[in-house]
């Protein structure tokens, strides 16, 4: 199918976009509520399940160019296809796996793997594509929103059966709904955009992109969203639980995230359309610092938890849609899944950082709250390192 047909009925796409994201971040964001009832059956630290997540996020980040150019090239639904492969692989060592090493191998390795085919970059690219260019903000948050509708209900799904059954056939049933990734890459199978006289070569657009410094603010920006969203979604549960809070409270909180991203995802894609999308993640990045500061220094109460789920996620992935939007508006969307994958390559370094250090500090010292410090500060730097970007287009686009 061609670039053309799909801008002319864009919806098909757009729903099986939509489902992906729905599916492969809805079982991702939910590897939190596992953390605790894992590492005591196997008779783990928890550092061996946070470096497996961290290592998982790493992995998504290096494989991510490879596999957004890939699907610049040959088109987005082979991209998802192969991932979904891997993703599914990965759930199934997961749930049969015991040793510490294998572990690591299938939720570190195989899920990263299967994460970069099957998320944003490859799916926002294709979507790109296919939407007109005065739409993309929008189309873009619509898909994050759905994605994030998918965490809303994985989480409850997850921690409901596992409570039932035991965390081995709740990962179990999670390979199985990871399988519905595969038949869905038929519908976002698509041909790369035909290059004109003003697009680049791959390695023309790395360079290009090298030498441009909103590219280089934008990507160490998106470094902090990694840190904070894996930091929060792999430790919370059992934060909580360290509070005297209940194990499903932490699922009901990551659950309420992923719900209230639904708005914030929408809301930016609008807003994005509207207002410099700069400024727009220098507020994001505010609002997460108010946010995190308000929970970590009030009182932790059921109430208080729900109540910052609520606030997170008005913000969790609410970056997605609007950087990717961004690199599309600087360089275009004939490498816009590679380009992608670059700033996200960035964003998921700091994800191994947040999801690694809360392990390791933990076990260090039995507290998180130095990295809720760490994730404070963070975001004041994300601010101040957004305000500057502006999209507009580069010479040889702007000329033509």
């Amino acid at each position: 199918m061609s670039s053309s047909e799909h801008r002319s009925n864009p919806w098909t796409l757009l729903i099986a976009a939509c489902a992906i994201l729905a599916i492969a971040l809805g079982i991702r964001h939910g590897f939190g509520i596992y953390l605790a009832p894992m590492s005591r059956d196997h008779g783990w630290g928890r550092e061996v399940f946070a470096f497996a997540i961290a290592l998982q996020n790493l992995v998504w980040g290096v494989a991510q160019p490879f596999t957004g150019r890939l699907a610049d090239r040959y088109g987005a639904g082979r991209a998802v296809a192969l991932g979904s492969v891997f993703y599914v692989a990965g759930l199934v060592g997961m749930a049969t796996i015991s040793s510490a090493s294998g572990f690591v191998l299938a939720a570190g390795l195989l899920i990263g793997v299967g994460l970069a085919g099957t998320s944003f970059s490859v799916v926002f690219g294709a979507v790109g594509r296919a939407v007109a260019p005065h739409k993309r903000s929008m189309a873009l948050g619509v898909a994050g929103a759905v994605g994030s509708f998918g965490q809303f209900v994985m989480l409850p799904l997850g921690q409901t059966v596992m409570d039932a059954f035991g965390w081995s056939l709740a990962l179990g049933l999670l390979a199985a709904l990871a399988a519905l990734m595969l038949p869905l890459s038929l519908t976002v199978s698509e041909k790369a955009v035909s290059a004109g006289g003003t697009e680049l070569s791959a390695g023309e657009a790395l360079r290009e992109a090298a030498g441009h410094g909103g590219f280089w603010l934008l990507s160490l920006g998106f470094f902090v969203c990694g840190f904070q969203v894996v930091f929060i979604g792999t430790h919370l549960p059992a934060f909580l639980v360290d509070k005297g809070l209940s194990g499903g409270t932490g699922a009901a909180v990551l659950a309420l995230v992923g719900l209230f991203n639904v708005v914030g995802s929408f809301l930016a894609g609008h807003l994005g359309a509207r207002f410099r999308k700069g400024w727009l993640l220098a507020g994001i990045y505010v609002g997460r610092a108010i946010a995190i500061a308000l929970f970590v220094f009030l009182p932790i109460t059921t109430a208080s938890a729900w109540m910052f789920g609520i606030a997170m996620g008005f913000f969790w992935l609410s970056t997605v849609p609007v950087t990717n939007a961004v690199v599309a508006g600087i360089f275009g969307v004939r490498n816009m899944s590679m380009l992608g994958g670059i700033v996200f390559l960035c964003h998921q370094i700091g994800a191994f950082l947040g999801g690694w250090l809360g392990g390791y500090v933990y076990d260090r010292f039995g507290s998180y709250e130095p990295v809720w410090l760490v994730a404070i500060a963070l975001s004041i730097v994300a601010a101040v390192l957004n305000l500057p970007v502006k999209e507009e287009l580069v010479p040889r686009l702007r000329a033509a």
